[in-house]
């Protein structure tokens, strides 16, 4: 009964969450399609590097594999209805990305630098300075993401691209923006541990 209502009171939580930001998922906050040629110096980016992607409210995360490309944990509604590849490689839109949110379906997926970032600026690692926690080798961050290249669960509270990312790097699934979203129900921080994420194995 214990783990019944507090699946119910999570579930709520994000969906609260989910509604009180709907203005990341919208066209002018990401610029739908604008600002989407944006010129990033993949230079200076190392395999294994942890990049984000600053957001509204939020931050989007992913795992530098080289070569011009990201491995990141993204919500896609097109994952549940189709398995034409085709289709489902295409940059993630905003309606396919709150749709996939709601019904928590998602894949570790790799894209280029420029659809990662979808026209914002990139940072470098900033999760090393704030979590300060020894990180593992680049390389072996690098072959973890990739590891875990498919299809997965998701949840705004307990697997989002934050847990992806800090898995890969630290050893340990863990999400500071999550954590600030449970403030608001300090009982249910303190009642219950952070689940095995799915697919996530050392």
């Amino acid at each position: 009964m214990k783990n019944s209502m507090l699946e119910v009171v999570s579930l709520l939580l994000e969906k609260l969450l989910l509604i009180s930001n709907l203005r990341l998922f919208s066209s002018s906050a990401l610029g739908e399609d604008k600002g989407r040629n944006s010129f990033y110096e993949v230079n200076s980016f190392l395999r294994g590097d942890v990049l984000e992607v600053p957001r509204t409210h939020l931050t989007h995360y992913g795992i530098y594999l080289g070569d011009n490309r990201v491995a990141h944990l993204m919500p896609d509604i097109l994952l549940v209805l189709t398995n034409d590849k085709g289709r489902t490689q295409k940059v993630v839109s905003n309606k396919r990305l709150l749709l996939g949110v709601i019904v928590k379906v998602a894949s570790v997926r790799v894209d280029t630098v420029e659809d990662f970032a979808y026209g914002a600026n990139i940072l470098v690692n900033h999760l090393d300075e704030s979590l300060k926690k020894k990180a593992l080798l680049n390389e072996e961050v690098a072959e973890r993401a990739e590891k875990l290249l498919g299809l997965t669960s998701y949840s705004l509270l307990w697997n989002n691209c934050e847990h992806f990312v800090t898995y890969c790097r630290y050893g340990t699934p863990l999400s500071p923006q999550a954590e600030k979203s449970r403030y608001y129900l300090p009982e249910l921080a303190s009642t219950c541990d952070l689940p095995d994420l799915c697919r996530l194995r050392s």
